[in-house]
C-alpha cells in the first residue's frame, strides 16, 4: 500500500485564501518612469481606474506619487475619493462625465470632471455660476471612438472660447485613441488630424491624446500630457511588438490534492478532456471565481494555459472550475510537488497577456478581474 505524499507547511493565514497575489510596486514605478522618459517632455499621468487595474489604488497611487506622478485619471467619483486620500496634492480627473447633483462632491474632493457633451458643459457652467467660482474641468472631444466626447457638430456649436473661459477653467482638452494598439492603423492618424482641428474650438489648454499604445508608438501623439494605463501594470500595449515593460504580478495557488487517473479518464465538468496516458494531477486552489478565466481551460481540441512548479511547466487539464484547476504534473518528479506546494499561475514565464491569449481576451480583463480571495502581498517600491 502506497502511503500519501507529505504536505507542505503553510502559515495559517495563507491556508484561508485561494492563493497569493504578489504585486511589485517597484516594477510599477519603474514602468511609469520608463514611460515618462519616452514621453519626451510631455507630462505623464497615470490611469488608475478599476482599482488601479485591479491591483489596489491604496497601494499603487502612493507609489506612483513617490515616483513623481502628479495627475491621475479614474472612471468614478468614488475612485477619486480613494485617490485623494492616497495623494492629497494630486490632480484627479474623472472620466465618467458630470451630473449636476455631483457638483458638491467635485468641490469636496477637488476632482475635475471630464465633460463630454454640450449638456455636461452647460451643467458644469451652471454649477460654477451657482458656486461663484471658476472651477477647472477637462473637455473630451470624440475623434472616432464613438463612445464619450463632443462630436464634431457639438464642437462647432460651442460658445466662443472666450465666453467659456470666463465661466470655468478648461484645464485639459483630450480625446481617446481607438486603434493605437494596432501599428499603423489608419484611424489613429485620422483621430490625430480631427483632434488637431477641433481642439482649437476650445480655450487654449494643455492637450492629451495618447494612451499607453499611443505613447509607445508615436511621439506625434504625445501632446502636453500622456495617459498610460495598461503599460504601467506590465501589460502589452502595442500588438506584435516586444513588451518593454516589467511584469508586475505573480499569482500562485496551492496544491489541494494530488491524484493519479488512468488513461481514458476524463477530467472536470463536461468531460471536456480525456487523458491519453496514466496521468498524475495536481488540483489547485483557484478558479474562475478568482479571475482565472474559464476560457483558459483545456479540452481535447485545444490546449489551455500553463502553470509552473518552480522551473517545471505543467499544462492544465480540463475545464477550469469556480474554485479549482487541474494541472498535469506527470512529467515532474514526484518528490518536487506535495499537497500544499505552490503553483505559479501568472508571472514572468506565463504572463497576463499569455493567459489572455489562451482565454480569447486581453490582459486588461485578466488584471482587472483578479479576485479578492487571494492574499495580497506588495513588494515596496
Amino acid at each position: 500500500m502506497r502511503m500519501p505524499a507529505g504536505r507542505a507547511s503553510w502559515p495559517a493565514e495563507a491556508l484561508e485564501a485561494a492563493g497569493r497575489l504578489t504585486i511589485d510596486l517597484a516594477a510599477i514605478t519603474d514602468n511609469w518612469r520608463n514611460l515618462a522618459a519616452r514621453a519626451r517632455g510631455a507630462e505623464t499621468a497615470a490611469c488608475v481606474k478599476a482599482d488601479a487595474y485591479g491591483l489596489g489604488i491604496d497601494a499603487v497611487v502612493p507609489a506612483l506619487t513617490a515616483a513623481g506622478c502628479r495627475t491621475f485619471f479614474v472612471a468614478l467619483l468614488a475612485e477619486a475619493r480613494r485617490v485623494r486620500a492616497a495623494a492629497p496634492d494630486a490632480t484627479i480627473y474623472v472620466l465618467g462625465g458630470f451630473h449636476p447633483h455631483t457638483g458638491p462632491a467635485y468641490v469636496e474632493t477637488g476632482a475635475r470632471p471630464v465633460l463630454g457633451s454640450l449638456a455636461e458643459i452647460s451643467d458644469w457652467a451652471g454649477f460654477c455660476r451657482t458656486a461663484g467660482a471658476r472651477l477647472p474641468a477637462a473637455v473630451h472631444i470624440d475623434t472616432g471612438m464613438n463612445r464619450l466626447g463632443l462630436s464634431r457638430e457639438e464642437c462647432l456649436a460651442l460658445p466662443p472660447p472666450d465666453d467659456l473661459a470666463r465661466v470655468f477653467e478648461v484645464s485639459l482638452v483630450m480625446s481617446h485613441l481607438a486603434c493605437a494598439d494596432t501599428p499603423n492603423h489608419p484611424l489613429t492618424r485620422e483621430q490625430r488630424d480631427r483632434f488637431e482641428i477641433l481642439r482649437h474650438r476650445l480655450p487654449p489648454a494643455p492637450a492629451s491624446l495618447a494612451n499607453s499604445a499611443g505613447l509607445l508608438s508615436d511621439p506625434a501623439l504625445h501632446y502636453d500630457m500622456t495617459r498610460p494605463g495598461i503599460a504601467i501594470y506590465g501589460g502589452l500595449a502595442v500588438t506584435g511588438r516586444p513588451n518593454p515593460m516589467r511584469p508586475v504580478v505573480r499569482l500562485e495557488a496551492r496544491v489541494v490534492q494530488l491524484r493519479t487517473i488512468s488513461a481514458g479518464s476524463s477530467v472536470g465538468y463536461g468531460a471536456a478532456q480525456t487523458v491519453r496516458r496514466d496521468t498524475r494531477l495536481a488540483i489547485l486552489s483557484a478558479g474562475y471565481a478568482d479571475g482565472y478565466m474559464r476560457a483558459a481551460g483545456s479540452t481535447d481540441l485545444r490546449a489551455g494555459a500553463t502553470v509552473y512548479f518552480g522551473e517545471d511547466a505543467a499544462p492544465l487539464v480540463g475545464r477550469i472550475s469556480m474554485d479549482l484547476i487541474a494541472a498535469d504534473v506527470t512529467d515532474i518528479p514526484e518528490d518536487r510537488i506535495v499537497a500544499g506546494s505552490w503553483a505559479e499561475l501568472l508571472g514572468d514565464r506565463f504572463t497576463v497577456d499569455d493567459l489572455a491569449a489562451r482565454a480569447g481576451t486581453i490582459g486588461y480583463e485578466i488584471l482587472t478581474g483578479l479576485g479578492h480571495r487571494y492574499r495580497r502581498d506588495y513588494i515596496e517600491a
